[in-house]
């Protein structure tokens, strides 16, 4: 935690909508795929919208994690694969553009006010794997 706000502060802080950008980007951008991160987290949501041949392959590492995240893993002792079945991790909504339009829609929803990041990739899924990787 960084001090800035109380644990309860942190923990009921309101669900984030993002109707206005994601549909300002639609205009602009051909998005492939989308999904809010709710519960379920990371690694059980972006998977849903992808056929079974395909699959999202998600680097932690490329967003700062917001330190609540910390906090409960340390706490309450919990594995990083659990951490992103259960939680978002900082990520609310994932977007699916063709790489080629990647660094264009993360700027304009930098001018929307949201804050982006290229997370991943979308990769051939083998039989009987899982459908999202958080590596």
């Amino acid at each position: 935690m960084t001090g800035e706000r109380t644990l309860g502060e942190t923990l009921l802080e309101p669900t984030r909508i993002y109707v206005k950008p994601v549909l300002a980007l639609l205009a602009e951008c051909d998005i492939k795929g989308m999904a809010h991160i709710t519960g379920g987290g990371l690694s059980e949501n972006t998977h849903r919208m992808f056929p079974d041949e395909l699959a999202a392959r998600i680097d932690a590492h490329s967003w700062p994690r917001p330190p609540i995240f910390d906090w409960l893993q340390q706490q309450g002792n919990v594995a990083a694969s659990e951490m992103h079945r259960v939680f978002n991790c900082g990520i609310g909504f994932v977007l699916v553009v063709a790489p080629d339009a990647a660094d264009a829609a993360i700027a304009r929803l930098s001018t929307l006010g949201e804050t982006a990041y290229e997370i991943g990739t979308v990769v051939a899924r083998a039989p009987g794997a899982p459908g999202t990787v958080v590596t």
